[in-house]
């Protein structure tokens, strides 16, 4: 099983139309073409949509080691609107990794490679083996 097909369970992110493109140790991107159905009432996108793209990168490049993680706390800034048509990309890099946790910086970039969001997180890892491995 790739990681990709195991994120494919991650049913939230997968109905959002969520992409996850790229998985290395430490690193995945992930992708998400922004349509009227990811807006608000103000016509941009939607905090949450944001969120859910982050933290699929999150979970991607946290569990490219092989075990179960999970985050223990996760901050967002927003820092530029998107709209419908937009392709947004989150990029997750591994910052810290110790025995149990970790720590993790995701940039949101549009089409344009414009900072959209900053998303940090921290995250444990369980004992518990994944059904892949890189």
């Amino acid at each position: 099983m790739t990681p990709q097909e195991f994120f494919k369970n991650d049913r939230f992110a997968d109905n959002v139309g969520i992409e996850l493109t790229e998985v290395k140790k430490g690193y995945s991107r992930a992708q998400l073409k922004i349509t009227d159905e990811h807006l608000n009432a103000g016509g941009r996108t939607q905090g949450g949509v944001l969120f859910t793209l982050a933290d699929l990168a999150l979970a991607a490049a946290a569990n490219s080691h092989g075990t179960l993680a999970f985050s223990l706390s996760s901050n967002i800034n927003f820092l530029r609107a998107s709209t419908t048509g937009d392709i947004l990309y989150a990029e997750a890099r591994e910052r810290y990794t110790g025995r149990s946790t970790g720590c993790y910086q995701i940039d949101i970039t549009n089409q344009r490679g414009e900072l959209v969001a900053t998303f940090e997180s921290s995250v444990f890892r369980k004992s518990d083996p994944l059904p892949f491995q890189l």
